[in-house]
């Protein structure tokens, strides 16, 4: 008897369990500095010296090997598997940690990632920082840490300045840190001195156990203590040391020193007080920060910051800032503008949430969220000849008639802060929790998620009039210009078992007419032999369907012989999925050709026992092959006839 498939899952994830265990199971050490200079620094000097940043990047170039992917270039595999449609802010942090990790002065700059909210900043950083943790229990990523140190910090801190040349001429590296006091004390009062004797182990990046990974949310900036990261007197030491100038006496318990030799992540930076920012961006360009009784204390750190546009505008205003800017590299992390991509973001989102993981949703339904969320963000198109609905087509990656694909990047450049305003991934999610709240199917359809959408903006004080009318707009124009399209084709499909057969041989047909028109050749008939003019009725009627004028005929028809020739030298069919704009005017001319008799099955009020069978039929492919359940299906196919009753 073969097992059910929740036992098939469950095999299959502890499979994965005791792999992920048997690849992550790190190797413990532990030894006197000596030792770990035999044993361990000879192995890899390099490895051993890497400063913070360098960590970062080769731990991002290890998540590619492991994705399968090549690690040159910018390696973005740990975000995309998470993150979608913000591929041009990935690269450029990606950037970063290569330029720092190479030792340019990027690595003096603290980064700020800067975008609206529910924008994927704080996903980002997490994801940075789970990576770190699980990379930091692998071989390659090995970290070592003097014993005790509450900076966890590298060992070759312990040479002493006159040897470090000769250090570097044995290795091959630099060493770029220095003791820290905590530590400085320890090796006088409890080793005499001899740091061959000094304890070293592996340590393991956690953020629960404040090991490498920190973070700093400023809960209310004008009360906010700088003891928080940096520590203060320890007053229940100072009675068991004798002296409040002894770092033993010290609270290291401040979060820039949990996250000495990996990362710091700064919530809402630009809400903190300058006394902060300036700690920081000191600690960012001199690796070093100063408290009160203690010299300079070197800490190795890469500091990641996120904040809204809101406080970003409010900071930059002020004048005084403006060398704080200069200190910081800024990316902006926008929403997609890619419809496609933001259906993703849908997809994770509700696979996360308890409430809406067990409804069905039909197949449009994240999708006509998505191109409403997206239409939200973008601004009016400067060219006559383009329309939101054509430029929000481009931006998916779709062929529109007159615009090419490098159309794209101009359009971006022409307006950079698109995808910095608009509706946020968690409005439509609230919206569709509220829908699912009030449904009792436990299915949700486009139209119900179009109108659930409609309440949340009428609901939402925080909207004038002027905008709420015009996102009404917007669910008007998904409705028109891209649900009734997407439902029309479905019902459509399902209506004709043979659809896929009908629209190759109409596909080859076209083909050949167009091959014959722009040869000025006749076509000959296959079954009589008899030659005739290409039909260029046909052509028209295709062509038609998706609005190819008369002007553009010419130009269009030269495409797609051009895609027909690339297909055949590469020794494959040229099908549907070939040229996608021309997939489309197929089906559409399929469509209008049996629209008569769709209207029959979808329309009879008391249908007769074959009308009842070819519904039943109809409803079940949909259900079967294309995503619905019975309830969307059944509100596709009634939807699919008030439009029909009204063409």
């Amino acid at each position: 008897m073969s097992s059910s498939p929740r036992a098939a899952g469950r095999e299959s994830f502890l499979g994965a369990l005791r792999s992920y265990t048997k690849d992550h199971r790190a190797r413990h050490w532990e030894g006197t500095f000596g030792q770990f200079l035999e044993e361990v620094l000879p192995t890899d000097p390099a490895r051993y010296a890497r400063t913070s940043h360098a960590y970062i990047w080769d731990m991002l170039r290890w998540h590619a090997r492991q994705a399968g992917e090549d690690d040159a270039g910018l390696p973005t595999a740990l975000f995309r598997q998470e993150l979608f449609g913000i591929d041009d802010a990935l690269e450029r942090i990606a950037e970063y940690f290569k330029a720092a990790s190479a030792g340019s002065e990027v690595g003096r700059r603290l980064l700020l990632l800067l975008g609206p909210p529910s924008g994927g900043k704080s996903s980002l950083v997490i994801l940075l920082k789970r990576a770190l943790e699980e990379y930091s229990h692998t071989d390659e990523g090995a970290l070592y840490a003097l014993k005790g140190s509450p900076l966890h910090e590298n060992p070759l801190n312990l040479i002493p300045a006159s040897l470090r040349g000769e250090f570097r001429e044995t290795y091959g590296v630099e060493i770029e840190g220095e003791l820290s006091p905590h530590s400085r004390t320890r090796l006088e009062e409890e080793f005499d001195g001899d740091f061959m004797q000094f304890p070293v182990e592996r340590i393991f990046l956690s953020e629960a156990n404040r090991v490498g990974v920190g973070t700093y949310a400023p809960h209310d900036p004008t009360t906010a203590d700088i003891a928080d990261l940096v520590g203060s007197v320890d007053l229940s030491k100072v009675a068991e040391i004798g002296d409040e100038g002894d770092p033993r006496a010290w609270s290291w318990s401040g979060a820039v020193y949990a996250a000495s030799r990996g990362l710091l992540e700064m919530i809402e930076i630009l809400k903190v007080k300058r006394e902060f920012l300036y700690l920081l961006l000191t600690l960012t360009q001199e690796k070093n920060v100063k408290v009160s009784r203690f010299p300079l204390i070197h800490v190795d750190e890469t500091i990641l910051a996120h904040t809204n546009l809101a406080e970003f505008h409010k900071f930059i205003q002020e004048k005084e800032n403006e060398a704080l800017l200069d200190r910081m590299v800024i990316v902006q992390v926008p929403y997609t503008l890619s419809y496609k991509d933001e259906a993703r973001i849908y997809q994770k989102m509700v696979s996360a949430a308890p409430a809406l993981r067990d409804v069905h949703l039909d197949p449009h339904a994240l999708a006509v969220a998505a191109v409403f969320a997206v239409f939200t963000r973008l601004k009016p198109p400067e060219r006559e000849d383009l329309d939101l609905t054509k430029k929000l087509r481009l931006y998916a990656g779709e062929d529109v008639e007159g615009f090419s694909e490098n159309e794209v990047e101009r359009l971006r450049a022409a307006q950079p802060d698109e995808g910095l305003t608009g509706v946020s991934p968690r409005f439509v999610i609230n919206a569709l929790s509220t829908a699912i709240t009030r449904s009792e199917a436990r299915s949700l359809t486009s139209m119900e998620v179009l109108l659930a959408l409609k309440d949340a903006i009428e609901a939402d004080a925080r909207m004038d009039g002027k905008q709420k009318r015009q996102w009404i707009e917007h669910l008007v124009a998904v409705r028109k210009d891209f649900y009734n399209r997407w439902v029309k084709e479905d019902v459509h499909k399902a209506l004709f078992a043979s659809f896929e057969d009908e629209a190759q041989q109409l596909l080859d047909k076209y083909l050949d007419e167009v091959e014959a028109s722009l040869d000025r050749r006749e076509v000959t008939d296959p079954i009589t032999g008899e030659t005739r003019p290409p039909d260029e009725r046909f052509l028209r009627q295709v062509e038609e369907q998706i609005r190819i004028s008369e002007s553009g005929k010419l130009s269009f028809r030269q495409e797609v012989v051009r895609k027909a020739m690339v297909a055949y030298k590469a020794g494959r069919r040229f099908t549907l999925d070939s040229h996608a704009r021309l997939h489309e005017a197929i089906e559409q001319y399929l469509f209008e050709e049996r629209r008569d008799v769709l209207r029959l099955v979808t329309s009879s009020a008391r249908p007769d026992e074959e009308v009842r069978k070819k519904i039943s039929v109809v409803q079940q492919r949909l259900v079967d092959e294309y995503g619905y359940d019975e309830h969307s299906a059944r509100e596709a196919l009634n939807y699919v006839t008030t439009l029909l009753s009204q063409e």
